[in-house]
């Protein structure tokens, strides 16, 4: 498969109901993680571009699944992002109900992204997440936000930490990067480009 053309994305939709979820056959590259981790900051990023994932919204109160077409090719999805103090019990039960709906309804994902701050260890609401990852089967990778505030000292150490935290539950690889200046997004994006490759591949291969 030829790289991705970044420079043709496009916002599809919201679905805040799994009635207006995209089931066609395009990979799906998924994006997690609380809210206020950085996801719309390291999705602008990934796609070179400023405002294109809202920044900025209220915290844990738009609970939709945002899809983004890449280069016609491969979609960028965007869960509500968790763990929110405010939100009410109500709220919380609509973004439990919304992300199982999710990931029943899309029964193949090419990868997702678990972002979690990397200033602090990961939370009872990210170590959930890591299990719900690990019990369905569903490949990831941890993106650790905000490494711009982190001393360059701290940041091996610091990648060494989440590693002993995040493998065990399955995690493919741990990437620092930041949204703010762009530290680490390269790497990141050459994961994404392998896992969009491989299925392109294998779904050929199953064709012929």
């Amino acid at each position: 498969m030829a790289e991705l053309n970044i420079n043709k994305a496009e916002f599809i939709k919201s679905a805040a109901a799994p009635s207006g979820f995209i089931r066609d056959a395009l990979p799906n590259i998924v994006f997690s993680g609380k809210s206020n981790v950085g996801k719309s900051s390291v999705i602008n990023r990934l796609l070179n571009r400023k405002n294109f994932a809202r920044v900025g919204q209220s915290p844990g109160k738009t609970i939709h699944v945002n899809y983004f077409l890449i280069d016609k090719k491969v979609y960028f999805v965007d869960l509500p992002g968790y763990g929110y103090a405010k939100v009410s019990n109500a709220d919380r039960e609509r973004w439990d109900d919304l992300i199982n709906s999710y990931f029943e309804a899309q029964r193949h994902h090419t990868l997702l992204v678990q972002l979690i701050d990397c200033r602090h260890a990961p939370s009872a609401d990210d170590f959930q997440m890591l299990r719900y990852l690990h019990y369905h089967n569903i490949p990831f990778v941890v993106a650790l936000t905000k490494a711009d505030k982190l001393k360059k000292s701290q940041l091996a150490k610091t990648q060494e930490e989440f590693e002993t935290l995040c493998l065990p539950y399955g995690c493919q690889k741990v990437v620092l990067t930041s949204g703010e200046n762009g530290y680490g997004i390269p790497e990141l994006q050459a994961v994404l480009d392998a896992a969009i490759a491989a299925e392109y591949k294998e779904n050929a291969e199953d064709a012929e």
